[in-house]
């Protein structure tokens, strides 16, 4: 049945301009993107497919645009849609980012984060460079490693910090396994790189740890800074 035949208050579109869009499950989200079916699939069904097949809406996003091909109906069109949909939120996140106290808006930093770092089959070690008001001043990617290991050296840490004349720092890094507990080397070395970087009065306000679709762990949190 389609969707234009469902009860009007059972519709994703009605229901996300009456409920607003949190009301809706991500199969309803990306049914209202996804706009019309094909013959014998509504559009919510389309979705369950394309939900079923990559199993989150993260790997969905960051799919090749060949293996989202390859489900019936998804052609280049749609992938480049999807892709415009992402960059916009990124950068409308990274906008939100650019003001105000950085410090104050945990929830902006881990959003961003996941937008950045969930997907990656690599480990990738990055920055985010504040001044003395906590504005965020440059974000960076500082190491990239394998699936299991980054290598990550204090000297070219504080290097980049007086390279931006930066007053405090959040730190991030992703585990591509999807756990986001720290290991005991994260732990060493957060404690490492807050000892070098108060060499240069730079103060270390967060490390996150962003695994799978979870909220990215804070360091500070856990009290361990």
């Amino acid at each position: 049945m389609a969707i234009t035949d469902w009860p009007s208050d059972e519709r994703p579109r009605e229901r996300l301009l009456k409920h607003g869009a949190a009301a809706l499950s991500d199969a309803e989200l990306l049914a209202i993107f996804l706009r019309v079916g094909m013959k014998g699939q509504s559009a919510v069904d389309l979705a369950r497919v394309l939900l079923g097949h990559f199993g989150t809406l993260t790997r969905l996003f960051h799919a090749e645009a060949g293996e989202f091909a390859v489900i019936p109906g998804m052609g280049s069109a749609k992938y480049a849609q999807l892709q415009a949909v992402l960059e916009m939120a990124k950068r409308a996140l990274h906008e939100n980012l650019a003001f105000g106290d950085l410090f104050a808006a945990p929830a902006t930093v881990r959003d961003w984060l996941r937008l950045k770092l969930a997907h990656l089959p690599h480990e990738a070690f990055v920055a985010l460079w504040l001044d003395a008001q906590n504005r965020l001043i440059a974000n960076e990617e500082l190491f990239r490693g394998t699936l299991t290991q980054t290598s990550v050296y204090p000297r070219e840490v504080v290097k980049s910090a007086l390279k931006h004349n930066a007053a405090a720092v959040i730190l991030a890094h992703n585990h591509p396994s999807g756990v986001a507990e720290p290991s005991r080397a994260d732990e060493a070395l957060t404690a490492s790189l807050k000892q070098a970087l108060a060499m240069v009065d730079v103060k270390l306000l967060d490390h996150f740890i962003v695994a799978g679709n979870t909220s990215p762990l804070s360091f500070a949190e856990r009290g361990l800074l």
